[in-house]
């Protein structure tokens, strides 16, 4: 009997730990879920709101501040699936399609053909059901509104401007037009006459309202903003001064075109190399020729060329080469303090297009072989004149190629890309006559080569030896085919 006492003693202690967990339990104090319904409501009518969505102007590149519809894919309410393509963008170096991220009804279409919008404006509505396209097209009218007055944006001007011989209330007034100027043109232009003047004299360019054609701030604008009086133009302290001002400022900020001339605007492309090339003038560059004998070479080309093998194939892999041997030609300095030594080689190879020029870059080009580099420049070459590349197809080079060569050039300097420490131009080979050490004169072919280099982190020495091992590998080709 007394074996058998623990067993009412066990089930005691069972119903008290039970009794005790259920009594103790924090979920047991909450009857029901009622106390968390008002934040599922307002999860529910943020799931609504969100129903209209907007299709931004996407960076397809590093360097991309604004894009130009090329074409709309989908017309207004067509129905979109996730990942379907939408529209065509023309970025500064190619065509891209453009995906949708949802499902949807493309209820209207903001930024039509032919026109641009900065990056991450919207460009186009898209609805979740047929109840909201009412509402997104308004939505759309709204973006067209806040876009629109940059044309009617040069004309608050004259009203702000009379009261222009008080300082104190010039300062702060023209904060309003301001504003729905930034809301049009992409940036605040000014002459560079009055950009000088608002250093001069402390003012905040961007709360200067312009008066000249467009919106353009001229040095009368900057000085009335700074409380001085205006030059000769603006005597007058009548209300039609303004009107007998403007021509003046139009002759000025733009001279008349010459009979029979037209103005042509940059394309997105041509945009982006003159912002390159202005950027290229910031870095100390130097020059650097070398004369390289080319008869082993061109014989090689006659062998390989019938197997698709091109002389821009054969160069792109001589440079690689010699790019193995003095990685510092391959360096990259970006901030003037530092620069780094790039673990690939990527061989970016200049290619003219219909309206622009473009590199294409071969990566990896010392560790492919001749015919697969070949094979892939062809696909470069292909993709880039139809503007189907992408970012990483011409914005990874470390190291350009420039040959002109195949038209008969002689010589010529080339400009050294942003980001990059040195480029090679190549100009034609041609028979020369040349005299050996003990007199003796014969003709081979030469072509000449310049490297433009950065010289931050190249130094002469350095790229003479670059072109000693790049020239004794173009005299003995054999090892390009290994």
């Amino acid at each position: 009997m007394a074996s058998l006492s623990p067993s009412p003693l066990l089930s005691k202690t069972t119903i008290s730990f039970s009794s005790s967990v259920s009594t103790s339990l924090p979920w047991k104090s909450f009857p029901s879920f009622s106390a968390y319904k008002p934040q599922s409501c307002r999860r529910r009518i943020y799931t609504v709101q969100s129903k209209i969505r907007e299709i931004f102007m996407p960076a397809l590149s590093s360097t991309m501040t604004e894009g130009k519809i090329v074409s709309w894919i989908k017309s207004e309410g067509d129905v979109l699936s996730k990942g379907e393509s939408v529209v065509v963008v023309e970025s500064d170096k190619a065509d891209m399609d453009v995906e949708t991220f949802y499902d949807g009804i493309l209820a209207a279409i903001v930024v039509p053909e032919g026109e641009s919008a900065p990056v991450g404006a919207p460009i186009g509505i898209l609805a979740e059901t047929e109840d909201e396209i009412a509402e997104a097209k308004a939505k759309a009218a709204s973006n067209g509104a806040t876009s629109s007055p940059q044309a009617v944006a040069p004309s608050p001007p004259p009203a702000t401007s009379t009261p222009a011989p008080a300082p104190a209330v010039s300062q702060p007034e023209p904060k309003e037009p301001a504003e729905t100027v930034a809301s049009g043109p992409k940036k605040i232009v000014a002459t560079p006459f009055a950009k000088k003047l608002a250093k001069q004299h402390k003012v905040d360019i961007n709360s200067v309202v312009g008066t000249g054609p467009f919106g353009r701030i001229t040095p009368e604008d900057v000085e009335k903003a700074a409380g001085i009086e205006p030059s000769k133009n603006v005597a007058p302290p009548t209300v039609a001064a303004p009107a007998a001002a403007t021509p003046p400022k139009s002759t000025a900020a733009a001279p008349p075109p010459l009979p029979g001339s037209s103005v042509v605007p940059f394309t997105t492309m041509q945009s982006a190399v003159s912002k390159n090339m202005i950027e290229s003038l910031s870095v100390p560059t130097f020059r650097v020729g070398y004369p390289i004998t080319t008869d082993a070479l061109d014989a090689l080309y006659e062998k390989v060329k019938p197997k698709g093998v091109t002389m821009t194939a054969l160069l792109a892999k001589a440079a690689a080469m010699a790019l193995v041997q003095h990685p510092v030609v391959n360096a990259t300095c970006k901030d003037g303090k530092s620069f780094t030594y790039n673990s690939n080689i990527n061989i970016a190879v200049a290619v003219a297009i219909n309206g622009g020029l473009i590199t294409p870059v071969l990566q990896d080009a010392d560790k492919l072989d001749l015919y697969l580099l070949s094979q892939k420049w062809k696909e470069l070459v292909d993709k880039a004149r139809a503007k189907q590349l992408q970012p990483h197809e011409y914005n990874s080079g470390t190291f350009t190629l420039s040959n002109l060569g195949m038209f008969g050039v002689d010589r010529f300097d080339a400009i050294l890309p942003p980001g990059q420490g040195a480029i090679m131009a190549v100009g034609a080979s041609k028979p020369t006559v040349v005299a050996d050490k003990d007199g003796f004169f014969s003709v081979k072919s030469k072509m000449l080569v310049n490297v433009t280099a950065d010289h931050r982190i190249i130094y002469g020495a350095d790229l003479a030896a670059f072109l000693q091992t790049f020239s004794k590998i173009v005299a003995n080709p054999d090892s390009l085919t290994l």
